[in-house]
């Protein structure tokens, strides 16, 4: 079994409430999950309304599989025109690891 996790940290533009910033996140969430059939979801800076942090994560059989999810969702993400992408953190579990 391979898990790969995805880790966004945004900049989100003209957001000046908490509110706001739901309104942006949110369907970045719903459609990780519903094109990617990921795990994903807000994971932190949830008290700041110009940043957000979205985590996501896929389990398969296949580390290949893993990857071509994860660079998927990263295109995803990165394509957005209302945030900015100011960085990524992937990482690797194989069920062998210690």
């Amino acid at each position: 079994m391979f898990v790969g996790t995805l880790t966004f940290d945004l900049l989100l533009g003209d957001v000046h409430s908490l509110k706001e910033k739901r309104s942006i996140v949110r369907p970045i969430v719903a459609e990780l999950q519903r094109k990617y059939s990921v795990c994903a979801a807000e994971v932190g800076n949830q008290d700041l309304h110009r940043r957000a942090e979205i985590g996501c994560a896929v389990v398969s059989g296949d580390a290949g599989y893993v990857n071509e999810i994860l660079d998927s969702c990263e295109r995803l993400v990165a394509g957005r025109p209302e945030v900015m992408l100011l960085s990524t953190r992937r990482r690797h579990h194989h069920d062998d690891d210690e």
